[in-house]
């Protein structure tokens, strides 16, 4: 593993310890060239998953980058890191037991929605103003009334 500081390519493990009820290994690592300390998280990974854009572009899904769009949804809301991070992993596993490669990247902001409706109703209609672009009040409200109707 390389060193993040300084470029190394030799570091050391100095503890390692399951995490997310098993699902990955936590590792803390010392460089042995500078000295500075990280930390490192493997899991295991079914397949390869490329997300197909709108706009026809592909990129690798990326499992920081969903986190960081549910987490943004979720600030400053009452909701457990750890459920949080539950939700993740099965919309990662939901997506590599699928049996496609590809995965369009509605499909994704869709299984966000869903998860989202299940954790915080307040970031559920944060993550869809800005998945589906809401433009003005006008969308919230219609938004906001189809929730009652279970259509969200």
């Amino acid at each position: 593993m390389r060193c993040p500081f300084c470029g190394a390519e030799d570091t050391q493990v100095k503890d390692s310890r399951p995490t997310e009820e098993g699902a990955a290994i936590r590792r803390r690592r010392a460089c042995t060239a500078c000295g500075a300390r990280f930390t490192t998280f493997e899991r295991v990974q079914l397949r390869e998953l490329v997300v197909v854009k709108r706009n026809g572009k592909r990129e690798p899904l990326d499992r920081d980058k969903l986190a960081r769009s549910m987490n943004i949804a979720l600030r400053k809301r009452p909701v457990e890191p750890e459920r949080v991070e539950r939700v993740i992993n099965s919309i990662i596993r939901r997506l590599e037991s699928s049996g496609e490669s590809e995965v369009p990247s509605d499909a994704v902001g869709q299984l966000i929605m869903e998860a989202l409706a299940t954790l915080d109703s307040v970031a559920y209609v944060r993550f869809a103003s800005v998945y589906r672009n809401f433009r003005e009040a006008r969308d919230f409200e219609d938004f906001v009334g189809t929730l009652g109707d279970g259509d969200g």
